[in-house]
């Protein structure tokens, strides 16, 4: 049984798998979304959530911290440009993992995982239907109420046309 185990090993010793999500962060945060297996990108997914929090604070501090994790100045300098302009007003859940289906040699899982301020297909259709309210019944009512008014003139101008014929 797996108790009190929170890492996912991947099948490699501390130091392989360690380099392996630095390289996988860096490229994430060039690129924006990587194609991995999905154990990899959720693998990933707890690995750089939390340094993507840390470049939410722009301190040299916090610079230091995610250097000596990613180990690239040109991913850290990114980071701490664009990716954290993008998601300053986010509370968490900076990345997505979308499953694709599996792969042709070994037929493993495979994923996208990518930042989710990045994808102008999902921004731009949650922005255009986001609603102020969440009152349903009292929209649903005047719905329902314009929608009689409209049968009953209707049903009144068919009325006289009737007489008149």
């Amino acid at each position: 049984m797996r108790h009190g185990k929170k890492v996912m090993h991947l099948g490699r010793k501390k130091a392989h798998r360690k380099s392996m999500l630095s390289n996988m962060a860096c490229s994430l945060i060039e690129h924006k979304s990587i194609n991995t297996t999905v154990t990899k990108a959720k693998a990933l997914k707890v690995f750089i959530e939390p340094i993507i929090t840390k470049s939410k604070n722009d301190t040299t501090h916090n610079r230091r911290l995610t250097f000596s994790e990613l180990r690239s100045k040109e991913a850290v300098s990114e980071l701490f440009g664009a990716v954290s302009n993008k998601v300053g007003d986010r509370l968490g859940g900076y990345t997505r993992v979308i499953k694709m289906g599996n792969r042709l040699g070994d037929n493993a899982d495979m994923a996208m995982i990518e930042l989710v301020d990045f994808n102008e297909i999902y921004s731009i259709t949650s922005e255009t239907n986001k609603k102020s309210t969440r009152r349903r019944k009292s929209k649903k009512s005047t719905e329902v109420n314009e929608l009689i008014e409209i049968k009953s003139e209707q049903k009144g101008e068919e009325d006289i046309n009737e007489k008149e014929s």
